[in-house]
């Protein structure tokens, strides 16, 4: 019997090297999920981050020989005061059996300029071009816009068109990351002068899609963003202040002080850095994922088909049943298909249900052939109490997420001690016999 409980011990791992093939198809669907989700987001504007109004100022430096070309660029001034509202509304788009979360996003602007002292940071020799200046905003992907952008300044509604002094800005710290804005602005000659002080407010209307995110686009910034979605993921810089969730939606708020920000206040567009890092940001997360769930279950393959294959040698040492390793290979091969249905009817039905259907085939079809294998109704409702349980044990490993260790961990030394207490009579040096067969020797010889 202990040679017998190594082989079996041996096949729980020989049998546990499908699992990679069934990993491998988790991959497939979830690089085919992906090109779905890329698909999906191209058309409404994928993930979109926005900056709010910030004053935007041609500037040229004059050349310093007559050799050299006078350069030119953009002067960045961020409003004293920012404030800003998102509300959004949130489907899920399908193709074949991939869902993808797609919003419309409403968004109002509020932005109070001060420009004392400005410029105060302009490149030596720049002058500045008042008279081209602009009020500009920027999104990530403009294939989103569901409507024009609009700018109130002075009691004055303005639509916004491309900016004529710059059609985009790079945001990344990391020049690699290429972080990009396409701008929109209108001019504010009339208004932006030096040491002047006005405020302007901006509307949008966007999709996008699995994530919105606004920049802290002035010195001290203040947003709020809601929406329906029930399960979101706040992230970004910096976390919200005060968050609610629930089923019906969500709401948050932002405040981020100028000395937490991190980014001039003005600067040329250039050399601004570390505003990409300012994003506050909400991803709309499908909290049943199938194919992360799956995969996660399959790395407890391994111990459970070992608490399968101990559950049935404990039958066989009990009953003197002999069970053959083509048996236990049967076995080990229905808990790999248990895994193949968890991830079919999962991306149909949801994980949950599709557990509980693929788990209770499994557990139904484990109990018949101990019925089959044992010719004991008693041995078959055993199986099915000790296969349920086990089963239970996977859905909650799964379910405790941040406790599945602590859990998994007593689970296990609880089933050793099971295993010890049962055996605890088994003369490991006989042989198994058939019934009604006399066993060989049933205990060691006598060294003495």
């Amino acid at each position: 019997m202990g040679v017998k409980l190594i082989v079996v011990c041996a096949l729980a791992l020989v049998m546990s090297i499908p699992a990679f093939f069934v990993e491998g198809l988790v991959e497939d669907r979830t690089r085919r999920a992906d090109d779905v989700v890329r698909e999906v987001s191209g058309r409404v504007g994928g993930q979109q981050s926005f900056l709010g109004p910030t004053l935007a100022i041609p500037y040229t430096v004059s050349a310093q020989s007559p050799t050299d070309a006078p350069r030119h660029g953009i002067y960045l001034v961020f409003p004293a005061q920012a404030s800003g509202t998102v509300k959004t509304i949130t489907e899920e788009r399908r193709r074949s059996l991939f869902k993808v979360p797609v919003f419309l996003a409403n968004l109002k602007f509020d932005a109070a300029f001060d420009l004392s002292g400005v410029p105060a940071a302009t490149p030596l020799g720049a002058q500045l071009d008042w008279n081209r200046a602009e009020v500009v905003v920027g999104v990530t992907d403009a294939r989103g816009a569901l409507a024009d952008a609009t700018i109130t300044a002075n009691g004055k509604t303005l639509t916004l068109a491309p900016a004529a002094i710059a059609d985009g800005m790079s945001i990344g710290s990391d020049q690699s990351q290429h972080v990009r804005l396409v701008l929109f602005g209108t001019s504010v000659a009339t208004i932006a002068k030096p040491d002047a002080q006005f405020q302007v407010s901006s509307s949008l209307r966007f999709s996008g899609a699995q994530r919105i995110a606004v920049l802290a686009y002035g010195k001290t910034t203040h947003l709020s963003i809601e929406g329906d979605w029930p399960s979101p993921g706040f992230d970004g810089g910096y976390l919200p202040i005060s968050r609610s969730v629930s089923k019906q939606g969500f709401t948050a708020q932002w405040s981020v002080p100028f000395i937490a920000r991190g980014v001039r206040a003005e600067s040329t567009a250039d050399s601004l850095t570390g505003l990409d890092g300012t994003s506050l940001g909400v991803s709309f997360i499908e909290v049943a994922d199938p194919y992360q769930s799956v995969n996660r279950a399959l790395k407890y393959l391994p111990l459970f088909l070992g608490l399968v294959f101990l559950s049935y040698f404990l039958f066989e040492v009990t009953t003197g049943k002999r069970v053959h390793p083509a048996q236990y290979v049967l076995v080990g091969i229905a808990q790999i298909i248990f895994y193949l249905l968890l991830l079919s009817l999962s991306e149909r039905l949801g994980f949950d249900l599709g557990f509980l259907l693929a788990g209770a085939a499994t557990v139904l079809l484990l109990s018949a052939n101990a019925r089959w294998v044992f010719s004991s109704r008693a041995q078959a409702f055993g199986a099915f109490a000790l296969f349920t349980l086990l089963y239970s044990l996977i859905y909650l490993l799964l379910r405790l997420e941040d406790n599945a260790l602590l859990v998994g961990a007593i689970a296990s030394f609880m089933a050793v001690a099971a295993a010890m207490y049962f055996t605890r009579s088994i003369h490991w040096y006989c042989s198994i016999s058939a019934p009604g067969r006399h066993s060989a020797s049933d205990s060691p010889a006598n060294p003495a």
